[in-house]
């Protein structure tokens, strides 16, 4: 099942706080790099998860996941769909609340496994987007 309710995105964009977000890079003309600002507008952390561990805004970026020292909330995804799968299982290993993909990016069996972990997960929905439709204050 790939829908999003409104309640879980609601929940997911309004109750959480760190951010990692994969595939986030100096790249300004890349998606990530606006989505992360505008979430970083609305009070969120944004960490950058990228190979080359960039530092952007500030926030010191990491390899992977693992390699966060501390919780982090929300995983979003800014990778190829045939990449999410290891992604997601990582998210859930870390213990992150909910795993969220990018418009585009799907991978119906990580997202189940993500569920039956007890994730909270979004698919193929921007956070520029759900934020203003879902959130006044957003």
């Amino acid at each position: 099942m790939t829908e999003n309710t409104d309640e879980v995105v609601r929940r997911v964009l309004a109750d959480t706080r760190v951010w990692a977000v994969v595939g986030l890079s100096e790249n300004t003309a890349r998606a990530a790099h606006g989505v992360a600002a505008y979430l970083r507008r609305h009070g969120r952390r944004t960490i950058p998860v990228h190979p080359s561990a960039p530092v952007i805004d500030g926030e010191q970026g990491y390899p992977t996941l693992r390699d966060i020292p501390f919780p982090v909330d929300v995983v979003d995804l800014f990778v190829r769909s045939d990449l999410v799968g290891p992604v997601i299982d990582e998210a859930v290993k870390i213990g992150a609340g909910a795993v969220w993909t990018q418009l585009g990016v799907r991978d119906e069996a990580a997202q189940a496994r993500a569920r039956e972990a007890g994730l909270d997960v979004v698919v193929d929905a921007c956070p520029r987007i759900e934020g203003p439709r879902l959130l006044a204050w957003y």
